[in-house]
């Protein structure tokens, strides 16, 4: 609720160390003008057009709070690829006397990964059974359903989450069965930081919500993001926007 204290408060980069603001991923403006970011307690969203640094921000949020840079909880550990920045290096963070119980890390795109992780770990002796993923293995299932057994079963509260465009494996319905399952998480103490492209997801009420782009990052309204404003224009009239969009295809060709 809004009285608990987040697990995150705040961050800003590090006014102590030297930083090259030519290179990666100070060379991103949303990164080069980051000042300070005020997280909500329940729910806070990054949005912005891809390469505008919500991933990168993100995935360096999680390796600084001690996640795996490729998604899990704290005990996953494994890297396919050392493709990381190191921004988290470079970041200062506020956390609040109370900490969380568990947590999570969600990457769309390298979920795939931890799932195979979890399998290994599976075949290894002594390890045993982790049914906190649900009953059925996550690689029988589809990508939105293992999603969505991940937010069922391994989602739990006093918890701190963050997720990377969960919406790219889940339909609008399953999107909203998201919402509901994390408004139900956020009332039993859990904290959300979500990147996302989805104006469903960005719906949740009373959520922060900072935008990245080429000024740097601000916070918004919801009904002045793209991603709403796009979409309601769309959905009010799509033909008379796909007949100047494919017309405008034509002048460009």
């Amino acid at each position: 609720m809004l009285s608990i204290k987040p697990y995150l408060r705040s961050l800003k980069l590090n006014p102590d160390m030297a930083i090259d603001y030519d290179a990666y991923p100070f060379s991103i403006p949303a990164v080069r003008e980051l000042e300070q970011i005020e997280f909500h307690p329940e729910v806070t969203f990054l949005v912005g057009e891809n390469g505008s640094g919500k991933s990168t921000l993100l995935e360096a949020i999680a390796v600084a709070w001690g996640f795996n840079a490729e998604g899990g909880n704290q005990n996953v550990n494994f890297s396919t690829a050392d493709a990381h920045s190191d921004l988290h290096r470079y970041l200062r963070t506020v956390k609040s006397y109370k900490r969380p119980k568990t947590g999570y890390f969600l990457r769309a795109e390298s979920f795939f990964n931890v799932a195979s992780y979890k399998v290994e770990l599976e075949r290894q002796p002594f390890v045993g059974f982790d049914s906190s993923y649900g009953e059925k293995g996550l690689h029988k299932q589809s990508h939105g359903e293992s999603f969505l057994a991940l937010l069922q079963n391994k989602f739990r509260p006093d918890g701190f989450y963050m997720l990377d465009e969960p919406e790219s494996a889940l339909s609008p319905n399953r999107q909203l069965t998201a919402l509901a399952i994390i408004h139900k998480l956020a009332q039993d103490r859990c904290q959300f930081i979500i990147a996302t492209h989805s104006p469903i997801l960005l719906a949740y009420p009373h959520a922060r919500i900072y935008l990245l782009d080429q000024s740097g990052l601000t916070e918004t309204r919801y009904e002045d993001t793209e991603h709403y404003t796009t979409t309601r224009h769309f959905l009010n009239n799509p033909a008379a926007m796909l007949e100047q969009l494919f017309a405008e295809e034509n002048e460009d060709d």
